[in-house]
């Protein structure tokens, strides 16, 4: 059905909401039912529950609904006059009537998104494909509400008390107090949830290990840039000026964090690590064993802990067979800075995902002879234009940031897989030529489970996908060779042997191993007990949403934040959400 279908979008959200209004008001089942397809889905984040969960199909979500509506009290669903107007657009293939919604629940206002295939609007009535409900503010504890409480008298102020800058020295130090939440990692997705605790009145403190803000960027490998762009990177309350580049180089992506970090009053500790911690559920705190930056050891008792340090923290080095007989240099990915000391040098890299990639084009860029070993089939696609197509929410021109992440926040998992493989079969046309480029070469290609392409192996995974920047280009034209795992024999002191008996020399092999996930970051600080009561951290749960992930974990007071600077974005404001509620005793 083509787009400029003669369908007014307007009457059809408004028909629909007037249904489900009356629907829900009667707390019947049949009726809400009815407001939906067969094949429906609703996303609901902390609206009706302090969660994020996502139902399919329309028994279960009319069941579901009208059992938690008992307590939520969600009523005056209509559109939503403050964010974009409902409008007919294409997801998945299909065109649609996408609407904004607002609504009230007992807790506070809320906001939503509904679709409508325009093939389900009759004279009868419509039925609605997805539904998304989220919690917008807790009513008494608005940002606005809690900035203004902050504000000092304009004409009362007490020149002889502490200026500024003296308030903020005191606040960092926390030497009368702890802080209700300790952030253990101050990268971007850390400091994104203290920058949303913060705006909540939550006391929060963001520790992190290195010397300097930033670091995690700073120090990593010379070439290291993003390979997506500013619209879907923008930070909470602080987005990249329009002089920004597409691509953000590390060091910059390192400023900026120390910028933000200073700009929004986030409470920082570098060089401190958390050495470990238990909870008490008596007291509901934790107490937790802080190492400082002179060495000495700091014991606070947060309410509340955040891992914010990503699912790609730890490098993961696996027992490679027969790797110790090699006599040169090894070194994983995250300890490779720059190529140039390898010029005219004879470099392996083991793998072939995104930083192997970035690591070859560095070391061939600077004279080394450069092969890479294939372990498995990886998903390969050019950072323009095909890379971006995936993050083509972000890039719509209309909706504000905000309206674009409940956008993308109000897509299901399944119609994510829908989406993702139909542009997947788009990005294959597209990448054509270096694709077939590659697999002359030998390179084994996939697409992603189902063809759903990388951006889901990364949300479980974390990896197993380049974006060619360059990269591909080297394997096809020979100037990085190729080689298989599975035909090599073993490493010898002087490189490794083929089995075909032939002996490839080697001065370096790098280790493009990626890195371990989160369940070893909790061992290490919180013990095995607590990471088996946590179970499953990233990769989807039964409930279609990344487990455990900005949300309450099965160990009260744990709770983790990662990802892309994007979902780190949007999931950060339901992360703070949640407990502010818990500190409120609201949950």
């Amino acid at each position: 059905m083509p787009l400029d279908i003669t369908l007014d979008p307007v009457v059809t959200a408004q028909r629909w909401l007037s249904n489900f209004n009356t629907a829900l008001g009667a707390a019947d089942p049949a009726q809400i039912a009815a407001c939906l397809r067969e094949d429906s889905h609703w996303r609901d984040v902390l609206a009706f529950e302090w969660s994020l969960t996502t139902t399919s199909g329309q028994g279960a979500i009319a069941a579901k609904l009208c059992a938690l509506n008992e307590n939520t009290e969600a009523r005056a669903f209509t559109i939503d006059p403050d964010r974009l107007v409902p409008r007919i657009i294409e997801r998945a293939g299909c065109p649609v009537v996408e609407a904004f919604v607002s609504f009230e629940t007992a807790v506070g206002p809320c906001t939503g998104l509904v679709r409508i295939r325009a093939e389900d609007v009759s004279d009868t009535g419509c039925a609605a494909w997805t539904l998304m409900t989220a919690l917008h503010e807790i009513r008494g504890s608005e940002e606005a509400t809690i900035q203004e409480g902050r504000e000092e008298p304009a004409f009362l102020r007490d020149f002889h008390g502490p200026n500024w800058a003296e308030k903020r020295d005191a606040a960092r130090a926390y030497k009368d107090h702890d802080p209700t939440v300790l952030v253990v990692g101050g990268g971007h997705a850390g400091i994104t949830a203290a920058a949303r605790l913060d705006a909540l009145g939550v006391d929060t403190l963001v520790i992190d290990k290195e010397q300097r803000i930033g670091d995690n960027w700073r120090l990593r490998y010379h070439g290291l840039k993003l390979h997506n762009q500013p619209p879907s990177n923008h930070m909470p309350y602080l987005p990249f000026p329009k002089t920004w580049q597409k691509y953000t180089p590390k060091d910059k992506i390192a400023n900026w964090l120390e910028f933000y970090v200073e700009t929004l009053d986030i409470n920082f500790w570098t060089e401190t690590a958390l050495e470990g911690a238990t909870y008490d559920p008596t007291h509901k705190c934790w107490t937790a064993n802080v190492r400082l930056a002179d060495g000495n050891m700091r014991v606070m008792h947060p309410r509340h802990i955040i891992v914010a340090t990503g699912v790609s923290a730890t490098p993961n080095i696996p027992d490679i067979p027969s790797l110790e007989n090699f006599g040169g240099t090894v070194l994983h990915t995250s300890q490779f800075n720059d190529g140039a000391e390898w010029k005219d040098k004879d470099v392996t890299i083991l793998g072939v995902g995104t930083s192997a990639h970035d690591v070859a084009q560095d070391l061939e860029g600077h004279g080394a002879r450069v092969t890479m070993v294939q372990r498995s089939a990886s998903v390969v696609v050019n950072v323009e234009p095909s890379a971006q197509m995936y993050d083509g929410v972000f890039f719509e021109e209309g909706p504000s940031i905000e309206d674009k992440d409940l956008i993308s926040i109000s897509i299901p998992l399944d119609v994510v897989k829908q989406v993702h493989k139909h542009l997947t079969d788009q990005v294959r046309v597209i990448d054509k030529p270096i694709l077939d480029g590659l697999a002359a070469k030998g390179f084994k290609l996939h697409f992603g489970e189902d063809g759903t392409g990388w951006n889901l192996l990364f949300r479980t995974r974390g990896g197993g996908y380049y974006f060619n920047i360059g990269g591909s280009e080297l394997i096809v034209e020979g100037r990085v060779g190729l080689t298989q795992w599975d035909d090599m024999e073993g490493f010898t002191a002087d490189g490794y042997a083929m089995k075909d008996g032939t002996q490839r020399n080697a001065d370096l092999i790098v280790l493009a191993t990626g890195f371990k996930g989160f369940e070893h970051a909790v061992e290490t600080m919180f013990g095995t007990t607590v990471l088996d009561r946590v179970g499953q951290i990233w990769g989807f749960d039964d409930n279609q949403e990344l487990a455990n992930m900005w949300m309450a974990t099965p160990q009260p007071g744990l709770w983790f934040t990662a990802g892309a600077f994007s979902q780190c974005r949007m999931f950060s404001k339901y992360l703070a959400l949640q407990i502010k509620a818990r500190e409120l005793g609201l949950v």
